[in-house]
């Protein structure tokens, strides 16, 4: 019964630019498959009402699809794509950002408190069933775009209560973590923000350490862990997700392309480029264009 609602109210709510009169709250529709588009998660639970997609964060590879949700605990550069889709049967999705504030807000308020969050950081990303108590709020949610009178009062009430069913559901203690600004989650955020925003910079590991408050024996375990990645296989995913959405408006310019987001030696770059997306740079920037910048930004 939910998913049923669910799907015709994100068929119906659907914009070109996935936004929605919610703060917050985005749908994605897609009636075809699409090749594997680099993007970042964000912080936000996202559920898939129907289709399948999938998306890689390092080595690690996620799936899931109807009924599924998927919560991202930190901004990650992640490929994804909708690998089940057709007109008659549209991908659908729903997500919602996750703010740190939010959580710790309902923390203060409840028992769910430190104490039940682990001492080192979990993945950022997993993928569980959605129970039918968030279902009936992600759908009380969406009913609420009809109703612009009710919607400024109600949706903050029914946002607290979906992110209270993920506080206590299967990925609780991922959610309670970006609440807490002293566990170790927000100690490793703070690295990746720093690399997400001088990604075209060279760093020191023990740099990044420091400003996350730890040795570098622990910034690296606990980064590793985090992101499925190393800090500076982190920077290499950034600046090539960054040169690939260059690309799409300048794809004569792929030295240049090069050059602005951090690499010195254009082989190096398209070395690299290729081993990631699979053919070299000046290829697929011919194929690339404004579909590509807009699937970047659709939910995880």
């Amino acid at each position: 019964m939910h998913l049923g609602e669910l799907r015709e109210l994100l068929a119906r709510h659907a914009r070109p630019d996935w936004s929605t009169d919610i703060e917050g709250v985005r749908v994605s529709k897609f009636e075809s498959p699409y090749p594997p588009t680099p993007t970042t998660s964000g912080t936000v639970m996202a559920l898939i009402a129907q289709g399948t997609k999938r998306l890689a964060l390092g080595e690690q590879v996620y799936e899931y699809r109807a009924g599924q949700y998927l919560v991202a605990s930190v901004d990650l550069p992640i490929t994804g794509n909708f690998t089940e889709a057709g007109p008659e049967e549209p991908a659908l999705g729903f997500g919602l950002a996750l703010e740190p504030s939010a959580v710790a807000d309902l923390l203060l308020a409840s028992s769910q408190d430190a104490e039940r969050v682990p001492g080192g950081p979990l993945p950022a990303i997993a993928v569980s069933d959605a129970p039918p108590e968030l279902l009936d709020a992600v759908v009380r949610l969406l009913r609420l775009l009809d109703r612009p009178r009710d919607r400024e009062v109600l949706a903050p009430l029914v946002k607290r209560e979906i992110l209270w069913r993920l506080i206590t559901g299967d990925q609780g203690e991922i959610v309670r973590q970006l609440g807490l600004a002293d566990s170790s989650l927000s100690h490793v955020a703070r690295a990746v923000r720093w690399i997400r925003e001088h990604y075209a910079e060279p760093f020191r590991v023990e740099d990044l350490a420091r400003l996350a408050g730890m040795s570098v024996s622990a910034f690296h375990r606990n980064f590793q862990t985090v992101t499925a990645m190393s800090p500076i296989q982190f920077q290499k995913q950034i600046r090539l997700q960054e040169a690939r959405l260059m690309l799409a408006t300048r794809a004569a310019d792929v030295t240049g392309v090069s050059i602005l987001v951090g690499y010195e030696s254009p082989s190096q770059f398209s070395r690299e480029y290729r081993r990631q997306f699979g053919t070299p740079p000046s290829q697929d920037a011919a194929h690339l264009g404004p579909s590509a910048r807009a699937r970047a930004g659709a939910l995880p």
